[in-house]
């Protein structure tokens, strides 16, 4: 372990001196401009002391600043122009945000996951596949009367979610957490609903990962059929039946599956059958698992490198992990309290998380590690004190600052991954006895 992380460092010391520049830089203002365009009224460019181009920026801020107020980000960030007063009249930020509207985060978004995770998944695939994982997640929102009203929360035993709740469905390039798509709305919906709006993102010659959850013929039918080479890989759940076809090892079988007369009415271009790959595998300390998929041709796609490329799946939670335990620093709740402003919000948070993890990528490449093997928090940390200080810095003094950045890299390198250890689920904290504490609705919602 100490060689691994000794041999780490050293290729980190010869990373080359021009890494971390200004991390905005990574977005062509010309998409900026493009993203204008897809807003409300295609969001007037008339100078403001808050214009609507660096709105864009203040709501990314919003994600990667989680301790200090909307308005204050204005001044600390450098967004606002030149003007008689030093701040910006904290009434201006949400009327500028609306004219801003979800629209253009939104497109900005795409452009960017386009041109970045698409990539990423390319530069990192296996036997010709780009990698990708798709699972869902949930995260809170302030609990507002128009909050709970549009997105809904979860029921149980004990009533109503404390907050109103969003439900997250990710597409993801597997080695670098670059998200390459995403889809969200209420939590009622269910994250098949949300993944299949996700199929037209995922590219030809392409490997998706998913949970068992997502096993149905009517999601994975469509992914593999309606692109070329496109693949899926799953484990199968325990009520699953099928007719062999053909042994293609001891453990390793083509399979004929039938497709549910419900989802053939529901989808009448689904076939009456399916043919899939059934693969058993071990791992030392468990039991014997089952996995399904469509890569049909054993010769190709071999079982036992199938078998290890399934537990990268984990990489998504992990993923996931990075956006709500340290990007929003373990506050999941959203600050917008509109729908409007929720979508906008957490369109910039898919943004910020993808400019912080193309940094890491980037570092990698030059330290010639896997992105997987570089700090998110460290990464994170860097990249937002850096922002700060170049907002308050003169140009001159730049090079002087990044060289300093560069200096530090060494402690952004973790050790190699220790796949044989093993972590049983436990509960750590026990749930409160107390009953929950509900915001009584007020307006329209209390009537």
């Amino acid at each position: 372990m100490a060689m691994h992380l000794e041999r780490s460092l050293q290729l980190v010391a010869a990373v080359t001196p021009d890494r971390f520049d200004d991390f905005r830089r990574h977005i062509d203002p010309d998409w900026i401009e493009e993203a204008l365009l897809a807003g409300p009224g295609n969001a007037t460019l008339r100078r403001r002391r808050l214009p609507v181009a660096q709105v864009i920026w203040l709501v990314v801020g919003m994600a990667l600043f989680r301790n200090r107020a909307i308005a204050e980000l204005v001044h600390t960030l450098d967004l606002a122009l030149p003007g008689r007063s030093p701040m910006v009249a904290a009434s201006a930020v949400p009327k500028a945000r609306a004219r801003l509207g979800p629209e253009p985060m939104a497109w900005l978004f795409t452009r960017c996951a386009d041109e970045w995770a698409h990539k990423s998944a390319r530069r990192h695939a296996w036997r010709g596949l780009a990698i990708y994982g798709v699972d869902g997640s949930t995260l809170r929102v302030a609990d507002s009367d128009a909050n709970r009203e549009h997105f809904g929360g979860s029921h149980g035993p004990r009533g109503a979610s404390g907050y109103p709740m969003v439900r997250l469905v990710g597409l993801m390039a597997l080695r670098s957490h670059l998200l390459a798509s995403a889809s969200f709305g209420p939590y009622e919906t269910g994250e098949q609903t949300y993944a299949a709006e996700l199929w037209p993102s995922v590219p030809d010659d392409s490997l998706t990962v998913v949970d068992k959850g997502f096993f149905a013929a009517a999601i994975l039918i469509p992914l593999a059929r309606d692109g070329k080479n496109r693949h899926w890989l799953t484990r199968a759940k325990k009520n699953l039946r099928w007719k062999v076809i053909k042994w293609l090892s001891k453990k390793d079988m083509l399979v004929e599956m039938k497709v549910s007369g419900q989802a053939r009415k529901q989808d009448s271009t689904l076939p009456k059958t399916w043919t899939v790959r059934v693969i058993q595998y071990q791992r030392k300390g468990f039991k014997p698992q089952l996995l399904i998929t469509s890569m049909t041709d054993a010769s190709k796609y071999p079982a036992a490198e199938i078998a290890d490329l399934y537990h990268e799946r984990w990489e998504l939670e992990l993923g996931y992990d990075e956006i709500k335990t340290e990007l929003l620093d373990r506050e999941e709740t959203l600050r917008s309290k509109s729908p409007t402003a929720v979508t906008q919000e957490l369109w910039g948070v898919l943004l910020a998380f993808n400019l912080v993890r193309l940094e890491m990528e980037q570092v990698a490449a030059e330290a010639k590690v896997p992105p997987t093997r570089i700090s998110f928090v460290a990464a994170l940390r860097l990249i937002v004190d850096e922002w700060i200080w170049l907002a308050n810095t003169s140009p001159g003094a730049i090079p002087s600052r990044l060289r300093d950045l560069r200096a530090s890299l060494k402690r952004f390198i973790l050790p190699p991954r220790r796949s044989e250890r093993s972590y049983p689920r436990a509960v750590k904290i026990k749930m409160s006895n107390y009953p929950r504490k509900r915001r009584p609705p007020t307006g329209k919602a209390a009537k």
